[in-house]
């Protein structure tokens, strides 16, 4: 056997190993599971569905990205599945407190929620999503660390909070899915409203932070919480912080 024959002998792909479709935007489904999504905020599942049906290249180009950064590679190499890590209670009893993952762990046991809660939604709504692939792990990272993001952007889980965390995911990521979920929350508002103008801030604070995909979120963990916004260029929530706890869900109506 020549060089030649043995170079495409061994380029060949194994069997099932196939490259992962790109798939087409489907704005019908999109806008479908959005009208579902702002009916019930609580309806997760529509997330995922709006996310599917837009993303696009989106997770594609983001990966890129994240091996452009100067600690990519490594991340990619090391392949960290973040859910099962988020899951060991001993490791998040570990954390000091003012910590990333203190304020993480207290966030989590008072919501009652899980990463692998979240995991699970997406499985049943996304399909195959534990594909050993590249592209499918960076996907898991962005849905595994989002109460992460909540820690960090201060954002809470009330309605409010998650549109502001939504528009300020899109202008980390680029994803149409974030777009349309931040747009159809802040046109359920009034213009002018402290609420509609919460949502702009966190878009406007998405762009203004460190692109926090390319972040080692298990090493984040241990950093003091202020010094890890101080650092990634978090300003504070300031109109969000203004609106009253009561208020958050109950967003005025359009005029």
């Amino acid at each position: 056997m020549t060089m030649t024959q043995t170079m495409t002998t061994e380029a060949r792909p194994v069997q099932g190993d196939t490259p992962m479709p790109r798939p087409r935007r489907q704005w019908l489904t999109a806008l479908r599971a959005l009208r579902r999504l702002l009916t019930d905020k609580e309806d997760t599942g529509q997330v995922f569905e709006i996310m599917g049906a837009l993303n696009g290249d989106s997770t594609l180009k983001n990966y890129r990205r994240l091996l452009a950064t100067p600690n990519g590679g490594r991340l990619a190499y090391e392949h960290v599945e973040l859910a099962p890590r988020l899951m060991d209670d001993a490791w998040l009893d570990s954390f000091e407190p003012g910590t990333v993952g203190a304020a993480y762990r207290h966030f989590i046991r008072s919501e009652n929620i899980s990463a692998e809660g979240l995991a699970d939604i997406s499985r049943e709504r996304r399909g195959p999503v534990d594909q050993p692939h590249p592209y499918a792990w960076f996907g898991r990272r962005i849905r595994d660390s989002h109460d992460i993001w909540h820690i960090l952007s201060g954002y809470h889980r009330d309605g409010l909070g998650e549109a502001c965390l939504v528009a300020f995911s899109y202008a980390q990521t680029g994803s149409l899915g974030w777009a349309l979920i931040a747009m159809g929350a802040a046109l359920k508002t009034r213009r002018g409203s402290k609420q509609r103008a919460a949502i702009w801030q966190g878009y406007r604070r998405g762009k203004a932070a460190k692109w926090l995909p390319g972040e080692d979120f298990v090493a984040l963990m241990s950093e003091p919480l202020e010094a890890a916004r101080r650092r990634l260029n978090i300003a504070p929530a300031s109109i969000y912080d203004s609106i009253p706890l009561d208020e958050r869900d109950k967003a005025p109506e359009p005029a």
